[in-house]
């Protein structure tokens, strides 16, 4: 990690300036300055329907606060860019200050407007614009903010020590893995996922600008192509390998299995940490597919290793004249040698709750191609991410099943890894600042 620079004066008068800004929220009349647009121009790419699968027109905002943040249960949307960041300031004061201006910038965002207001033009000719401007008559699109916290933010640097939840602590190293430092994670991070990546790309960069000389870009993902489904309203997916991806998610309407799998109850976070009560914790895996090999595997070989069929989705037991999507899968099922119909090395295998005690995650990846490895072959694959009530008990023992003896790992190498405690939603008046720190 580069060293942590002190802020500058010019920062922290920024800072302070606009620490009185009063920005009004959706309740009190807020409007996006977006221009009306069809549904064709917004359309998912995944050919869902013409909101992308989120049964919400372009132009129809997603409110900004609730119980929960926005970005999770949210029906996933088509584009997605995700960055962690590092703090460079020592200074508590000024990371509350940045997260408070974050709230005003992303709540004034999420409902189509400036990131400030009049923030294009309206400082004039002689000033740097306070919104850099490529959303600008854009629609919402969908899009969500959502903030999270790494474990290393609560190192000491800003009195955080003690509010720190007991399952944020870094994940462990897995069988396999082949993680770059430089895609590994990070003292804060912000997922921004619309229907339009410019809008997704706006929001990441606005908030990046308002927090000059206070953080720094450790890494960051654009996604294409969401991988999995969070509503019932949505069809499953695909990865690129071709295969349905996340057929048995949770859904959003599930709230029971919400309750269970991925908010974090009360009783998880005593004292200090009870800040958590109600978020989730984010897992993000960048996982490199080498799709050059897997398009020379022959159909059968490809199917087996999914455990599910290509053209639908369905579990392998099912004869070709039946085969669904939904219906449950039968590992029982022989074939005609003898050996499980769904082999015992496959991938759905490994990751169903019946193989882990239950365990169970929600999924709400996208797929990434990063250009070219130099070696004339894609950087492509699935940036992976998944919310949980507590990534140690879900996330870890499923992984270490799927790196043991998964066969799809001949076909893929894990080069990014983070862990982020995701906090509750906001309510009316409240903020990130506060609601980090207590004060």
């Amino acid at each position: 990690m580069s060293p942590r620079p002190e802020p500058s004066a010019t920062r922290r008068s920024v800072l302070a300036s606009g620490a009185g800004v009063a920005v009004a929220g959706a309740a009190a009349g807020l409007t996006y300055a977006g221009r009306p647009s069809s549904a064709a121009a917004h359309q998912s790419s995944s050919g869902t329907d013409a909101t992308g699968g989120t049964g919400r027109a372009a132009d129809e905002p997603v409110p900004f606060r609730g119980e929960h943040q926005a970005g999770i249960v949210t029906p996933a949307q088509d584009r997605m860019h995700f960055v962690a960041l590092d703090v460079v300031t020592t200074d508590p004061a000024e990371l509350s200050l940045l997260l408070k201006e974050w709230t005003r910038a992303a709540e004034r965002m999420t409902y189509g407007a400036e990131a400030t207001p009049g923030g294009v033009v309206g400082g004039g000719p002689h000033r740097p614009p306070t919104d850099t401007g490529e959303a600008l008559d854009l629609p919402p699109s969908n899009l969500t903010i959502t903030i999270g916290y790494g474990p290393s933010l609560f190192d000491g640097r800003f009195g955080l020590a003690g509010r720190r939840p007991e399952a944020l602590r870094e994940l462990p190293g897995f069988t396999g893995d082949d993680l770059d430092p430089a895609r590994t994670g990070g003292d804060l991070c912000i997922q921004a996922c619309a229907d339009d990546p410019q809008v997704a790309v706006h929001a990441v960069r606005n908030l990046i600008r308002i927090g000059f000389g206070v953080i720094s870009v450790r890494w960051s993902q654009l996604g294409f192509g969401r991988t999995s489904s969070t509503s019932t309203s949505q069809a499953t997916p695909r990865n690129l390998f071709g295969f349905k991806d996340g057929t048995a998610n949770i859904k959003a309407e599930d709230g029971a299995a919400l309750a269970e799998h991925v908010w974090v109850d009360p009783a998880d976070v005593p004292g200090d940490a009870a800040w958590m009560a109600g978020g989730s914790y984010l897992v993000a895996r960048r996982i490199r597919m080498h799709v050059e090999v897997w398009d020379r595997t022959p159909l059968q070989e490809q199917e087996d290793i999914f455990g599910r069929d290509k053209a639908v989705g369905a579990s392998l037991h099912l004869p070709a004249d039946r085969r669904d999507e939904n219906a449950p899968l039968d590992f029982a099922a022989k074939g005609v040698d003898g050996q499980p119909r769904i082999p015992l090395t496959s991938h759905v295998r490994l990751a169903h709750e019946s193989q882990l005690d239950g365990i169970r995650i929600l999924r709400r990846g996208y797929n990434f191609t990063d250009g070219s490895d130099g070696s004339g072959h894609l950087d492509a694959g699935l940036f992976f991410l998944a919310f949980v009530r507590d990534a140690h008990r879900q996330f870890v023992p499923m992984q270490q099943a799927l790196a043991k003896s998964d066969k799809l790992n001949e076909y893929i190498e894990h080069t990014g890894s983070a862990l982020f405690a995701v906090p509750p939603g906001l309510g009316d008046g409240e903020d990130w600042g506060v609601q980090l720190f207590g004060a």
